[in-house]
């Protein structure tokens, strides 16, 4: 097997870490021709991988975090090219919903070397331009993307807690939005919503913000997606609900619906949503689910 294995050193989390030299190391040790890929920007990595893939590599492995494992989706999703991941990034959502973030470099190349795979669910965004993206774990909008302007603009502290103090910052200038959502639901009926909400998110897996499970109960084989709207409610109120929303037990409270959908359109004014923990596009957007579109290397 040959494998390009994808590393950003724009990524927040730095690429010189060792993790992609010492995957590297292990993969050859087990006569798996690998070659890193490393661009100076997130665009011109993408471009080294789409012609890694079409000079001949087999499978792409990602030493990074969710960042850089969106830019592995792009260019791997419905060719049936395996996915592996080194999980190295400040967020692993993608790589805990295929349980591999808790995993070192040694144990997550072993998931490499030992070639089980499975195929599972992405999400395609269409923005209003036509142009359209995937993403693996969760996209958001409304309060949730403005958490992610914030911590994405903080340079302290790292790891999971920036997302912890982004939400309390954010917490004390909230308030709802006008949205327009539209869902076709998984028994094919559709339904509208019209009115302010805190927050709107479609999710493919559980987890998003280095391990919040927004949607505790999202199956990323499925063929389906989770729709968590969060209606305004008195600060305090919500303010209690955040304990709730870090233990998965949110989805029964009066503000919050959550609906599995086949897809979802999402408009609100002068929002952009994240996915993946990166901008993909401004609202409105149209996203929809894409079953088993790409293959993923498992522990063993």
């Amino acid at each position: 097997m040959t494998v390009a294995l994808l590393v950003n050193p724009a990524a927040r989390a730095g690429a010189h870490t060792g993790a992609a030299p010492r995957a590297a190391e292990l993969l050859r040790d087990h006569g798996i021709q690998t070659t890193i890929v490393s661009g100076g920007s997130a665009a011109e990595s993408s471009h080294l991988l789409r012609t890694a893939i079409e000079l001949g590599a087999e499978a792409v492995v990602v030493a990074g975090g969710d960042g850089t494992v969106a830019l592995a989706i792009q260019e791997v999703a419905r060719t049936g090219i395996p996915l592996g991941i080194i999980p190295t990034g400040t967020g692993n959502d993608f790589a805990a919903m295929l349980g591999l973030a808790e995993l070192d470099v040694a144990a997550a190349a072993d998931a490499i070397i030992g070639g089980r795979t499975r195929d599972v669910d992405l999400a395609r965004v269409t923005r209003d331009d036509g142009t359209t993206a995937y993403f693996g774990s969760v996209l958001a909008s409304g309060f949730d993307s403005r958490v992610n302007d914030r911590a994405n603009a903080m340079r302290w502290p790292r790891g999971g807690s920036r997302y912890n103090i982004a939400i309390l910052i954010e917490f004390a200038r909230l308030a709802g939005l006008p949205y327009e959502v539209d869902l076709e639901l998984a028994d094919g009926t559709s339904q509208r919503i019209v009115g302010d909400l805190v927050m709107a998110t479609v999710a493919n897996g559980r987890t998003y913000g280095g391990g919040i499970p927004i949607a505790p109960d999202a199956d990323p084989t499925d063929g389906l997606l989770d729709v968590v709207l969060v209606r305004p409610a008195g600060r305090m109120r919500l303010l209690r609900l955040l304990p709730r929303v870090y233990r998965g037990t949110h989805t029964n409270v009066a503000e919050v619906s959550v609906s599995r959908v086949r897809a979802v359109r999402l408009a609100a004014p002068g929002v952009t949503a994240y996915a993946d923990g990166d901008p993909i596009g401004a609202l409105p957007l149209t996203i929809d689910v894409a079953p088993g579109a790409v293959r993923v290397f498992l522990p063993r």
